[in-house]
């Protein structure tokens, strides 16, 4: 890896300004999620209402991602994501008022709370559409870990000087400070120039096959992503949800309290911040590191099921919280490189939606088994069944590559009768191995009978690196 390889993505002038944008928005971003947290709080003083807060803004995701996937892949994303930073700052600014004027008082801050989340849940495809074509492909993973350490240093931050803020003057100053953010993201979103550098196409240039039945229709057609995408299910439901197991052993076995909860909960973003960058060192997220990771991490969860000590149990979830972040970084990398332009938004919407119901599968969950089986049971039990899952992945993903199975852009069968037997034709002498990989643009030009040799040669299959 050449020096200064890990920043990569940062030689690139679009990718720069988008990094600063959104670091800004993200502090922003945390600053309002301890706001919200802390005025239910010590309005309600149950720490039930809070959560259910949290759960208004993730609940969106399931129901309005796919429909944001459905956007990103037919309308450009610029005046898309212009109008999302619009609607977040309207919110966030009706947040400031209820904290101010205690006008609505906590009916609204719940109503706002589930009107942020359903913009995000359709904002998140478009963004990460319009993202990757900041960068060239080579870039992308590097792009997409570096966006992981912007995340977690930006949490780290705008929790650290909300903490600060909210103690001194309240809420409010911070929901303001969050709708004052939004305004760097469209600054960004204005400066950057969208498919000038080669490799991933221009956000505004894919254009819809139909709508979610499609998205479905083509995932079912896709069994290594579909793979991938279990993996990252079992992984984030039963290996993912360390705010709940930590809290379980810092009350129980650990007798840390909640100082040590505090302690835990700051290794870990320390942890994620160190994946950040052990991802971005890396020349390739391909599906080797998946499994790799996959089964580093939940070793190490049984390990931490083990741990005698505070210090101990944080000396391994800091490295788990790092293999998190390489497993995510590598499912997002390959959902973006291995799949067809046309379809891209719909693809990140279901990350997004596996993601989401991973969390509200898995925290319940291990709640329940840390109530009636105990916190260190339950570490060692779920990382057992994650590790049995990771290698029955792998072991998969191998079978499909032997298959030479191809996320990338797979030819339409044709309806005509002669053109499908042609097309049956070809699947039984074409060698062992070998991938023909066809965009939808060019498979009209077959159709049409202009060919051009260079368009039909092979431009993806799956990558185990």
């Amino acid at each position: 890896m050449a020096r200064g390889a890990t920043f990569a993505a940062l030689r690139q002038r679009n990718y720069r300004i988008w990094a600063l944008a959104g670091f800004i928005s993200v502090i922003g971003t945390w600053m309002q999620v301890l706001g919200v947290n802390w005025y239910v709080l010590k309005e309600t003083g149950s720490a039930t209402s809070m959560g259910f807060a949290v759960l208004l803004q993730a609940a969106p995701t399931l129901l309005l991602s796919v429909w944001g996937g459905v956007l990103a892949d037919r309308l450009p994303a610029r005046p898309l994501l212009i109008a999302a930073q619009g609607a977040h700052a309207v919110l966030a600014a009706g947040l400031a008022a209820v904290a101010l004027t205690g006008v609505g008082g906590l009916p609204l801050i719940f109503a706002i709370s589930l009107a942020t989340g359903a913009v995000s849940a359709i904002e998140g495809p478009v963004m990460g559409r319009w993202a990757a074509s900041l960068v060239d492909r080579e870039t992308l993973g590097n792009a997409l870990a570096l966006g992981s350490l912007t995340n977690s240093a930006g949490r780290i931050l705008g929790m650290s000087l909300g903490a600060v803020v909210v103690a001194a003057v309240g809420p409010a100053l911070l929901f303001g400070i969050n709708a004052a953010s939004f305004a760097a993201v469209v600054v960004a979103l204005f400066a950057v120039r969208p498919g000038a550098v080669p490799g991933l196409p221009d956000p505004n240039a894919g254009r819809a096959r139909d709508g979610v039945r499609a998205g479905f229709a083509y995932l079912r057609g896709q069994p290594v992503l579909l793979l991938a995408l279990a993996l990252s299910f079992v992984l984030g439901s039963l290996g993912r949800n360390y705010q709940v197991t930590m809290a379980a052993m810092s009350d129980g076995p650990l007798d840390a309290g909640a100082s040590g909860y505090g302690l835990l909960s700051t290794v870990f973003a320390v942890g994620t911040v160190v994946g950040a960058l052990v991802a971005a060192r890396r020349r390739s997220l391909g599906y080797r590191t998946l499994v790799v990771a996959g089964l580093f991490a939940s070793g190490l969860q049984i390990v931490a099921g083990l741990a005698p000590s505070t210090w101990s149990f944080a000396a391994v979830i800091l490295p788990i919280a790092a293999a998190a972040v390489v497993i995510d970084t590598t499912v997002g990398t390959r959902a973006q490189l291995d799949t067809d332009s046309a379809m891209r938004g719909r693809v990140l919407a279901a990350l997004a939606v596996t993601g989401s119901v991973s969390a509200a599968v898995g925290a319940p969950l291990l709640g329940w088994l840390a109530e009636h089986a105990g916190p260190r049971q339950t570490l060692v039990l779920a990382g057992a069944a994650a590790a049995i899952a990771t290698t029955a992945a792998g072991v998969a993903l191998d079978r499909q590559r032997g298959r030479a199975a191809t996320l990338a852009l797979v030819v339409p069968r044709p309806r005509h009768p002669v053109r499908r037997a042609a097309f049956r034709a070809a699947r039984i002498v074409r060698p062992t191995g070998a991938v023909c990989v066809i965009a939808p643009a060019e498979a009209g030009a077959v159709r049409s009978g202009g060919v051009r040799p260079r368009e039909l040669a092979t431009a993806g299959s799956v990558t185990n690196r």
